[in-house]
């Protein structure tokens, strides 16, 4: 499958205005008289708010509105960014009030003040008095699960916010007649987003009484709605404008903050009210990732094959469901077309506990699933004295691979010319020799990890799409879409897509990337890797629309057939002969001025797209393990893709640099910790949250094989989320490999290394 601009490197569309300073991101705009809201927040994890005391906020000069509970609807939402159901069952849980009367977390949000300034407004917190009844708290996913556990949620009656058992085959029936049983847990940890942007955004009402809010979100149609039912107001009478954005990675596809900024500038009479958090608030009141504990058993046989797996998966969902369950479903799922077992059942269970709220992050539960799995898969190899790569191939899924639950068929597998091409940059055979016998403190080892992911959320939730295009007099393009360029790239590669249905160059493409839910196309936004994949099936619609028109009326002004004419390099031709007839200039110009035919050239379209795609990938890591320290350098880290057909690899490059920065940090130094009394956060701050610096970060290989997938509107698959999903795994099976030592929690910080070497008497 060969294009012309597509699989090219063109430039970013966004890049000069980004690097310039050009582009305008939400904090960039000013409305005239804005105040500013801050909140109030509770320093402890559980407690009943008996009373609120204003009277001295209140009254200070230069606030405007002091916010409690009693002043706001008493309407329970969820913050999920996920598409409305028309099923109630299917609905995400709706837990959340926009400010609390109960805390249920360090943290949560009690009250609110309207400020000149955020000084003032500052100083209007303090002088808030609350009464609190301080309530047992609970923190362990294990411990809120039991039946004496405190009840965070009155209307529950336990802290089980979901479980589930998801049965293929005959678990019972592989474990009791296997040759092998291998069992292991495994367990990672919270860590958070830090995205660039903190979680900010403004409101006002306009001159037609309508709630209008700029803010930095991934779904702006979602937080339309989602605002809509926190303050029980028509839809229509609010209006989402989302700017450029600087990063989310899942942390802005939960509505957190919009429904309180909205409710700020209702209590100043519609005056514009901003509402930005700090550092230290988006660490505890926006999302994290959900730590998960796995228990894991498998039944192979002493052929080496892969027969069942039975696991059992507690998720820490902190203080409110947010995405909740679907996370612990998402990864019981994506990682079934992975190896060929016969049997599988996976248990889930969900449970809030007293800590921050636990929400969509990039992987959406993969990351945890790959790490326990793949770990599981080298333990299993390493005691069979099996090579893990000869194991894995061993057992993989074939291509046509039906899953019997969701139905999900793969239709394009390349995942064996991932491995030898990781396999041959890492030069495994070579230094697997070298590596073989080490007694020295300093150790190294290789280690590698696969993995599987989908290409949005069907069959499990709605994937629609829009798509506006309008031909201009000059034969260059609008292009409006309502998903969501958040710093992947997705604005460059639809523009490249209408550029190459229509047959112009990508200069004459222009993107509009603000979204507003007054103008923009209905889509969902941008999350589950799914803006090629399913946006793209809608530009693709409507640039193919735009192209049948456009040949029309050439055909008509020429008196040739439609499918004797083209489009190229933006030029009306006659295919047989290669002559060009006339430039797509004069054709845009007649279909606005002809004084008897007069109609521009426009599509707006949408897509439902009902098809999915398995993409797939490897990792493969060395690493050197100071013994004495506990401190593990990785000195060389390779992704290897089956994404489908690359539609820009110098974008999808960057992803991948990305995604593995991330899934070092998540394997070697991330985590968010609390005091274990208080739940108070101990590093919510970017100082002592150990993300990984660029002395840490290796050089990132990075190398895709091209198979185009027939689901794909070009032969594409996902690739946005997957680089983050394996690179933990594979660090800690090179640990593995250089020491002998299986390390079955994340991080491996030099801490828990060292302290894992003395247990087992390495030092």
């Amino acid at each position: 499958m060969s294009y012309k601009i597509l699989g090219n490197d063109v430039n970013r569309v966004d890049a000069v205005a980004k690097v310039t300073g050009r582009a305008k991101y939400t904090d960039d705009f000013i409305e005239r008289d804005m105040l500013v809201g801050k909140v109030l927040r509770s320093p402890y994890a559980h407690a009943h708010i008996k009373n609120i005391d204003i009277e001295e906020a209140a009254n200070l000069e230069g606030v405007y509105a002091v916010i409690t509970p009693k002043d706001l609807p008493k309407i329970k939402f969820a913050t999920a960014g996920h598409p409305y159901s028309l099923d109630p069952s299917h609905r995400d849980v709706e837990d959340r009030l926009i400010l609390t009367d109960k805390a249920r977390l360090v943290g949560d949000a009690i009250a609110a003040v309207v400020a000149k300034d955020e000084i003032i407004a500052e100083k209007a917190l303090k002088l808030i008095k609350v009464d609190y009844e301080i309530l047992p708290a609970v923190f362990d996913s294990e411990e809120s699960a039991k039946e004496d556990a405190p009840k965070i949620h009155e209307d529950r009656k336990n802290n089980i916010l979901a479980s589930s058992v998801i049965d293929i085959g005959d678990i019972e029936s592989e474990l009791k007649n296997a040759d092998f049983i291998f069992e292991g847990e495994y367990e990672t940890s919270i860590v958070q987003h830090c995205q660039l942007e903190n979680q900010t955004a403004y409101s006002y009402v306009d001159s037609d009484n309508r709630i209008v809010i700029v803010t930095s979100t991934q779904i702006p149609h979602i937080v339309r709605r989602i605002v809509g039912q926190a303050l029980n107001i028509p839809w229509g009478r609010i209006r989402v404008i989302k700017p450029y954005i600087g990063g989310g990675f899942g942390n802005k596809q939960d509505v957190i903050i919009e429904p309180l900024t909205a409710a700020m500038t209702l209590a100043v009479n519609g005056r514009p009210v901003r509402f930005s958090l700090s550092r230290e608030e988006v660490f505890i009141d926006t999302r994290t990732r959900h730590a998960m504990k796995f228990n894991i058993k498998s039944a192979v046989s002493r052929e080496g094959k892969l027969l069942g797996i039975y696991m059992k998966n507690m998720v820490n969902n902190g203080a409110y469901a947010s995405h909740g369950h679907s996370i612990a479903m998402s990864a019981a799922s994506k990682f079934r077309p992975l190896y060929d077992f016969k049997s599988i059942r996976v248990e889930p269970k969900t449970v809030y506990t007293n800590l921050p709220t636990a929400g969509a992050m990039r992987g959406y539960g993969i990351p945890q699933v790959c790490f326990a799995l793949e770990s599981h898969i080298d333990d299993i190899a390493t005691k069979l004295n099996i090579d893990p790569i000869k194991f894995r191939k061993d057992n993989f899924i074939s291509l046509g691979h039906i899953d019997p639950l969701n139905e999900i068929k793969v239709r394009s597998f390349e995942l064996d010319k991932c491995i030898e091409k990781g396999k041959e940059l890492i030069r495994w055979d070579e230094k697997k020799k070298i590596y073989k016998d080490q007694s020295s403190n300093k150790r190294r080892g290789l280690g590698m990890a696969c993995f599987s992911y989908f290409s949005g959320t069907h069959p499990v939730s709605l994937e629609l799409a829009g798509a506006r295009i309008v031909m201009n007099q000059d034969g260059s393009v609008q292009l409006q879409v309502g998903a969501t360029e958040i710093g992947q790239g997705s604005d460059t590669v639809f523009s490249q897509m209408v550029a190459e249905v229509l047959g112009i160059s990508i200069e004459d493409v222009h993107i509009i990337t603000t979204q507003d839910t007054d103008i923009t196309p209905f889509d969902t936004g941008a999350y589950a890797s799914r803006q090629s994949f399913v946006t793209g099936a809608a530009v693709k619609k409507a640039a193919q629309e735009v192209k049948e028109k456009v040949l029309s009326l050439a055909s008509k002004k020429y008196g040739l057939n439609i499918e004797e004419i083209d489009i190229e390099d933006g030029n009306i031709i006659e295919k047989k002969l290669g002559d060009v007839l006339c430039p797509l200039g004069d054709i845009a110009l007649y279909s606005y001025y002809d004084r008897i035919n007069a109609k521009p050239i426009t599509s707006d379209t949408s897509e439902n797209v009902r098809i999915n795609a398995v993409a797939y990938g490897v990792t493969f890591a060395e690493v050197e393990v100071d013994i004495e320290t506990g401190k593990i350098e990785v000195l060389e880290i390779y992704n290897i893709h089956d994404s489908g057909k690359i539609l820009n690899h110098k974008l999808a490059e960057g992803q991948v640099h990305g995604g593995v920065s991330m899934g070092l940090g998540y394997a070697l130094s991330e985590q968010l910790l609390f005091d274990k009394k208080s739940g108070k956060p101990l590093n919510n701050n970017l100082l002592d949250y150990k993300l990984q610096t660029i002395l840490d970060t290796p050089t990132i290989g990075v190398d895709f094989v091209e198979e185009a997938d027939p689901a794909g509107s070009f032969g594409q698959k996902s690739l946005g989320e997957n680089p983050t999903i394996s690179p933990a795994p594979a660090i800690r099976n090179a640990v593995l490999d250089a020491t002998g030592v299986a390390f079955n929690k994340i991080p491996m910080n030099p801490q828990s290394v060292f302290e894992k070497f003395k247990e087992v008497g390495l030092i």
